[in-house]
């Protein structure tokens, strides 16, 4: 009898472990549901706080994107103004050397005139010396021949 009472007790015990196990595995389940439960809302938030991350990323990218072609537009606006006023003032230059460029031609060209005048004055001016001075030169010589003649004369 002793071993069936023994053989109750520990049935009765191994019923109390079982119903203490089934309660275990029961608290278990609930825990388990309640963890993913937990572990799914968590990475449902997780989940639309990336969305909205990635929404602000692509705003602000957008936005940057407008920005910098702002930016490019306004730059090269600015480059083309920069430019046709360069090629403006380039064109105002060249009309101006052009204008200074012929009135030196015309002062060259009037300074060359009036150097050939001049040279040409000379040459007149030299030719009618010259033709003086041959004149005296013959008249001296003439005269020297006169009175040495005329000592000749007297002289002789």
């Amino acid at each position: 009898m002793h071993w069936f009472r023994t053989w109750k007790l520990m049935e009765i015990t191994v019923q109390q472990l079982m119903a203490h196990l089934d309660s275990i595995r029961k608290d278990m389940v609930i825990l388990e549901k309640s963890e993913f439960a937990n572990l799914r809302a968590e990475n449902q938030k997780m989940k639309i706080e990336l969305e909205q991350v990635k929404q602000q990323l692509i705003n602000e990218t957008s936005r940057i994107r407008a920005d910098n072609k702002l930016d490019i537009n306004l730059e090269r606006s600015r480059v083309t103004d920069m430019f046709t006023d360069q090629e403006k003032k380039l064109m105002e230059a060249t009309t101006e050397f052009a204008k200074n460029d012929t009135k030196t031609r015309g002062i060259i060209s009037e300074t060359g005139n009036k150097i050939d005048t001049e040279i040409a004055s000379l040459k007149t001016l030299m030719e009618s010396n010259k033709l003086e001075t041959i004149r005296y030169l013959a008249a001296s010589v003439f005269t020297c021949l006169a009175i040495a003649l005329g000592f000749y004369r007297l002289w002789k």
